[in-house]
């Protein structure tokens, strides 16, 4: 892990107090933990898991494939963390990004991939159903992109409703990816950029996100290129005037009110009444 991201966690990590353990885990990462660390912790009331969804898709010539799933990453771990009963699946890295026949979206750009809707669904309803059967109560979906939000609430509700009377509910936070657009657009217009600068796409507003959490997902020698004829190519906004500052502030919102959201939904499930055979 690259020394800014740690830095970063350290400081969200502050968000909200982290419930007491005994035991804590070594990390909050499911994939990082042995079978048996992970069976512990469930015994112990770690029974919340987030699956982050990111995608691998172009983000303009000046922003790396992979931003969505390193964003994912560490802000679910920030929430993790914060939230003091949960773990963090590894990331969805392969998601819906546009068609292949003709290609459309951003499957248009080298370097994208992209999987049908009902692939997308059915790799997240089999995980759903994996967390499950080993004693996970709460399944969080927390979708970095605009086009996993759709799927995963189709598979919250599909799974609710074979769940419904039992300890277990799926959870799609879409109070995440509304932080991270409208919510955070809102704190950028307050610090005077326009929305012609934010963008929808790898504009000021995402790309100062990227700089918060990693910098090495941005190409700093590329923010003032010139831009091409309608635009920068593959982006829509303008990145030149990105800023890590204003992307950390950006993130400790998207961090605070995802972990709220959450804490929310999990007590409406705790509310509902548990069928006994």
């Amino acid at each position: 892990m690259r020394t800014g991201v740690v830095v970063a966690l350290a400081g969200w990590a502050l968000v909200s107090p982290v419930t007491s353990r005994a035991e804590p885990p070594p990390t909050v990462f499911l994939e990082e933990l042995t079978w048996t660390e992970v069976r512990d912790l469930i015994r112990a009331g770690t029974t919340t898991i987030i699956l982050p969804t990111g995608g691998t898709e172009q983000n303009g010539p000046h922003m790396t494939l992979g931003k969505h799933n390193v964003r994912a990453r560490v802000l679910s771990a920030a929430v993790a963390r914060a939230l003091g009963n949960a773990l963090v699946a590894p990331v969805l890295a392969y998601v819906p990004e546009g068609g292949l026949a003709p290609p459309t979206g951003h499957m248009r750009y080298p370097g994208t991939i992209t999987l049908a809707e009902s692939t997308f669904e059915g790799v997240l309803e089999s995980a759903a159903r994996s967390f499950a059967l080993h004693g996970f109560r709460d399944i969080v979906f927390l979708g970095d992109s605009g086009g996993n939000q759709a799927g995963q609430e189709a598979v919250a509700r599909r799974l609710n409703r074979v769940w419904a009377g039992t300890p277990t509910r799926v959870h799609a936070i879409d109070a995440y990816y509304r932080a991270s657009t409208a919510g955070a657009s809102a704190l950028f217009r307050s610090r005077g950029y326009q929305d012609s600068e934010l963008g929808s796409h790898a504009g000021a507003l995402d790309t100062s996100l990227a700089l918060a959490v990693d910098p090495d997902l941005v190409r700093q020698d590329r923010l003032h290129a010139a831009h091409v004829a309608g635009g920068w190519e593959g982006a829509t906004g303008d990145p030149g005037r990105a800023s890590a500052e204003i992307g950390k502030a950006a993130v400790d919102q998207i961090v605070a009110q995802t972990v709220e959201a959450i804490r929310r939904a999990v007590a409406r499930h705790a509310s509902l009444p548990v069928a006994h055979p």
